[in-house]
């Protein structure tokens, strides 16, 4: 019997399987292993959990791996990727793959097969693939440079649309309500927190800038609007280069959805379909959102695209 790991390595917690050749035997969650978000010794804390956690559940010792796929954003950063090859090639037997978080997600919504791949939690990405497994990407450069509709960047814009609306004359109650969020008794307090550095979670706003804008706050629904459409329009640089590379010039490629924003952040997602749509009026969306971690466990069975 062969078994296979999969890590699904976020900011601010990470997902195991441990699996044979035909089922999931466990999963468990630990908080975040990757090093750009945490320290080396709580790293390996949650490393080493998971792993006693996943054998103490199902028997099967570390060193019975066949292979271990992980998936992280920032695979490229060498403090995330060097860090997990060294912490996992000592503690688990086998081969390791260590790959980028919106390939597993690929893998999870259309193993072996060509597609697109959108993925926006606290961070945002777009993957594509081709039918002889090549990737594609466009956005993905951290919160600094893209992470278009993401969470960061809706909280972060949110208040850029508050203090533009005040520079206009206009009001909202978002402000009052995100002075309540972080307890603030102040505008100018407000300034002073939103410019610190560190920076504040700019993400935490996310479910009261949704809040808001269902309850008919249109500073907080054009925040969200304007997400979704520039998040689309990294959809639209990834399909238009699969089609490029397809043989048949006509092929629209299907799109599917991860993270905490495809899922629960609907006006961002429709606002992102629909401005797909005006382009390519026939393409198909998977409902829902996928697990990247079992596109982790496919790729740790298969070895990746063939």
């Amino acid at each position: 019997m062969s078994f296979f790991l999969a890590l699904d390595a976020g900011g601010t917690k990470t997902d195991y399987v441990l699996a044979d050749e035909t089922r999931e035997l466990e999963r468990v969650r630990t908080g975040t292993i990757k090093r750009m978000r945490t320290d080396a010794a709580t790293a390996t804390k949650n490393l080493e959990q998971a792993l006693s956690e996943l054998t103490a559940k199902t028997g099967v010792s570390m060193q019975s791996m066949t292979r271990t796929c992980v998936g992280t954003a920032g695979v490229t950063v060498p403090l995330v990727a060097d860090w997990l090859r060294e912490a996992i090639t000592v503690r688990v037997a086998g081969e390791l793959l260590v790959v980028g978080d919106v390939e597993i997600a690929l893998d999870a919504a259309f193993p072996g097969q060509a597609g697109v791949l959108v993925l926006s939690g606290t961070g945002s990405n777009v993957a594509g693939r081709t039918a002889t497994g090549e990737l594609v990407s466009a956005g993905g450069w951290g919160p600094a440079l893209a992470d278009q509709g993401s969470g960061h960047k809706i909280g972060l814009e949110s208040l850029r649309a508050i203090f533009m609306a005040k520079d206009e004359g206009r009001s909202t109650p978002l402000l009052q309500a995100v002075l309540d969020f972080w307890e603030l008794a102040s505008l100018d307090l407000l300034v002073e927190y939103a410019n610190r550095r560190p920076a504040p979670d700019f993400s935490s706003l996310t479910e009261l800038v949704l809040r808001y804008a269902e309850m008919g706050d249109e500073v907080a629904a054009a925040v969200l609007r304007r997400e979704g459409e520039d998040l689309a329009y990294l959809v639209k640089l990834v399909m238009h280069r699969l089609r490029a590379d397809s043989a048949k010039k006509d092929w629209v490629p299907p799109i599917a959805f991860a993270g905490s924003i495809m899922e629960k952040v609907l006006p961002v997602r429709q606002a992102l379909i629909a401005a797909i749509q005006r382009e390519f009026p026939e393409v198909r969306t998977l409902d829902g959102v996928v697990d990247p971690i079992v596109g982790a466990v496919w790729r740790a069975r298969t070895g990746g695209f063939s």
